[in-house]
């Protein structure tokens, strides 16, 4: 029997199809609270608190840390955190390790959607969006036949910083706009890539020979602002940077410089340091940075398959099953 054993879901909007998972399993324990922002540092972090001791699992909805006073209110029966993101640099995997508690992601499953984010996003920074757009609202259209001209895909360099599951999507869909050329880097080259016919090259090779260049690597102590000042200056006076991955991937104060400089042409993040940017942040100062809100993976279909898969991943854990996607710690 499992029901004895008792699963903590640590946000409120956790999606209803994959909790029905959970309890049909388990005692399911959730918070009444939204784990985001500052509902989720204050009213979720004591209710979770409160909620956890004796807790099995801990199925973690947020890019708030867990952390070590968490992991010590759970206590020695907790077995498992699955967290509901592709991306762990959140879960302190360090503290996990050290206790035997094993962590599952939820990779593959948002590939697509947030490859579709990145074309977008590509596309934004491409075409000008936010200048276009402010035209509309202000009702002051600059007419001329060379007026707020963008930059084709047509014919470009796409250069793929990780080609995992979301850039092989991002080349995939791609594809079909006569991109001439599609270049990543990463540790070593991989058979995914000459299928899709991608070149391996090294990072330099790809920051120098890029029109694009999208980020879709984790953030771990080695890619931390691996888009740096010396790195933006590398790159061609028409690259366009998208970052779908994680916000310290970049560090904004060199692509801010970079940007206002004309050093590159634009960029569009859906990521952030910090989540939500201030609306007075200088990065929303300039025309030719196109911001999306973390929306990568925010489709209905999208968001239940994370879940489920998450809760998936908890029932395996806790009946003596290999997890579906582990975490290697």
């Amino acid at each position: 029997m499992t029901k004895n054993l008792k699963v903590l879901v640590s946000s409120k909007d956790f999606p209803p199809a994959a909790l029905k998972v959970l309890q049909e399993h388990f005692t399911v324990l959730q918070t009444h609270y939204m784990n985001y922002g500052e509902e989720g540092k204050t009213l979720t972090k004591e209710d979770l608190l409160k909620l956890i001791p004796g807790c099995s699992a801990l199925v973690w909805i947020s890019n708030l840390p867990i952390t070590k006073e968490l992991l010590d209110k759970a206590g020695p029966q907790l077995k498992v955190v699955a967290t509901v993101s592709a991306g762990y640099n959140h879960c302190n995997v360090d503290e996990l390790k050290a206790r035997g508690i094993k962590l599952s992601n939820t990779p593959n499953v948002l590939s697509s959607a947030v490859a579709e984010i990145a074309v977008g996003l590509l596309l934004g920074a491409a075409r000008r969006f936010n200048e276009n757009l402010a035209q509309v609202a202000s009702g002051e259209w600059e007419i001329g036949f060379d007026k707020v001209l963008g930059q084709d895909i047509r014919g470009s360099t796409v250069g793929i910083v990780g080609l995992g599951g979301i850039g092989q999507a991002v080349v995939k869909r791609l594809a079909g706009f006569e991109v001439s050329k599609f270049i990543y880097s990463g540790h070593r080259e991989k058979p995914e890539g000459k299928a899709l016919g991608a070149e391996f090259v090294t990072q330099d090779e790809l920051l120098t020979q890029s029109d694009f260049i999208v980020l879709a690597v984790p953030l771990t102590n080695e890619t931390k602002h691996m888009i740096n000042k010396d790195n933006l200056a590398k790159m061609k006076n028409n690259a366009i940077i998208v970052n779908v991955g994680r916000g310290d991937l970049v560090d904004q104060d060199a692509l801010y410089d970079a940007l206002k400089n004309k050093q590159i042409y634009a960029a569009g993040l859906d990521v952030t340091t910090p989540e939500p940017l201030p609306k007075d942040h200088k990065l929303l100062t300039l025309p030719n940075l196109f911001v999306l809100p973390h929306i990568g993976s925010a489709t209905v279909r999208t968001r239940t398959e994370m879940g489920v898969l998450a809760a998936n991943n908890v029932i395996n854990a806790l009946t003596g099953k290999a997890l579906i996607t582990p975490v290697q710690l």
